[in-house]
């Protein structure tokens, strides 16, 4: 259909005429990175192009199980639960790889809804990185579990005993992709004909997880392929009668699951496009401006965390010894460090964000990270000394101590100047406010383990 090739309302007319389409599917991402949507008729989208169209605003005030935010203030039942206005993408038109003769096209909350709308977030930081000369380029990682289970299934093991596609750990195992090379090559084929093309996808360590490393592109082109990512894999192995989970760590037996992001600046000059975080004689080919921007992700990781790992289970995995960080610290090339730089030329030299996990909503993850290194540059910090060797083994300040929980990290984002300057008082409030929600809801429960642990003996 040549879909990647529209860009204005009038390219995506004239497919949807052409092919005859009485139907289209439109989708917005909600603050936990969750997509949102619906099928729409023909003649109601052709007048959306132009006009946009209403999506009840109760998708930016509930949770992952639709369960209503109380302490927000942007909507709830004070506003009545109108409509949010949506703009519809055109330049975003995507074939659907498992869903034969279908369009999709993304869409952004405009009005009021946009200071609180994830990618609209994003584009606010890139705009004041454009405004300070320049364009940013990002890559994502994630790792992901796949069981053969299903919705159901899942729900009647009360997610317990559940089965990976494959047992036991055997990293990179070609034996393991070729025997499961319907899968790998099912999920290769529709990322590319969804322009979201993975440059690799392998075995990762543990039963049945996978790690994709999506291809490089401009930030925010990056950012919709991450999260169309999270969300066609599901759908594809949901079609193979299998599950795949991104939850930051699914069991205390198995390693958490990451989502790092790889991150450059480029600026325009002498008629190209040129990197900046290049230096060929700086320490570690590192330029100033890479200097700048490494330590102003490390001095504002602890406070924007929350951005970082959205969710209670994220910080499961921010423990010692299981290839994720508890400070804010930095090295290169070194795995063990929360900012990684990869050394190289000036059109791959990049740091690595390695605090995100799978669990992540790539929209605001990219925000804090991006936004945090702009603020490096501003500033003019410098970072502590990088990290030779074990960073798990060493001890580091308590201000480069890493938030434990999300109720912590939620705090540190709130009380935050530089977030709000950066992201707006509007996101920065309801973003946190829906953070404490999220960790008030899971102090309501009472776990399997406090039973098994008090029951009987307490």
């Amino acid at each position: 259909m040549n879909t990647r090739k529209v860009k204005t309302a009038a390219d995506a007319k004239a497919l949807i005429e052409k092919h005859g389409l009485e139907y289209v599917k439109v989708g917005v991402f909600d603050i936990d990175g969750i997509m949102r949507g619906k099928y729409m008729s023909k003649d109601k989208f052709l007048t959306s192009l132009d006009k946009g169209f209403g999506f009840c605003d109760v998708v930016v005030g509930w949770d992952s199980q639709d369960q209503l935010y109380d302490n927000v203030s942007v909507t709830g039942w004070h506003t009545g639960y109108p409509d949010a206005g949506v703009r519809v993408l055109p330049e975003s038109c995507r074939e659907i790889a498992w869903e034969e003769g279908t369009l999709f096209f993304l869409g952004e909350f405009s009005g009021k809804h946009e200071a609180v709308c994830p990618r609209a977030t994003l584009r606010r930081v890139l705009k004041r990185a454009e405004k300070m000369g320049y364009a940013v380029k990002a890559g994502f990682e994630f790792e992901f579990f796949m069981f053969e289970e299903t919705p159901d299934s899942v729900r009647e093991k009360n997610y317990k005993n559940m089965k990976p596609i494959q047992p036991g750990y055997f990293g990179y195992s070609v034996l393991r992709n070729t025997v499961d090379s319907e899968i790998y090559r099912d999920l290769l084929d529709g990322c590319i004909l969804m322009d979201m093309q993975l440059e690799g996808l392998h075995e990762e360590t543990g039963p049945g997880v996978l790690e994709a490393a999506i291809t490089v592109d401009e930030a925010l082109a990056a950012a919709d392929k991450a999260a169309l990512f999270k969300t066609f894999a599901k759908i594809m192995a949901q079609k193979r009668g299998l599950m795949a989970t991104f939850m930051a760590k699914w069991s205390p037996d198995w390693p958490g699951q990451s989502g790092h992001i790889h991150i450059s600046l480029t600026k325009k000059g002498r008629g190209k496009t040129q990197g900046v975080f290049f230096d060929p004689k700086g320490p570690d080919g590192m330029s100033r401006t890479m200097t700048q921007f490494v330590a102003g992700q490390q001095k504002l990781m602890p406070e924007f965390l929350a951005m970082i790992a959205p969710t209670v289970n994220s910080y499961t995995r921010l423990i010692p010894g299981f290839w994720a960080p508890t400070d804010a610290t930095w090295g290169v090339d070194n795995r063990t460090c929360a900012l990684r730089v990869v050394q190289g030329s000036e059109h791959s030299q990049r740091v690595e964000y390695r605090v995100a996990a799978a669990d992540c909503n790539p929209y605001l993850a990219l925000a804090g990270a991006i936004a945090s290194g702009l603020h490096g540059i501003e500033a003019e910090l410098e970072p502590t000394p990088k990290i030779e060797g074990n960073a798990y083994e060493k001890t580091f300040p308590k201000k480069l101590a890493l938030p434990t929980t999300l109720w912590d990290a939620a705090q540190r984002l709130k009380g935050s100047g530089i977030a709000r300057d950066m992201f707006g008082d509007t996101f920065v409030d309801h973003y946190a406010a829906s953070r404490e929600w999220e960790e008030r809801e899971f102090r309501r429960h009472i776990t399997d383990w406090e039973m098994q642990r008090y029951f009987e003996i307490i």
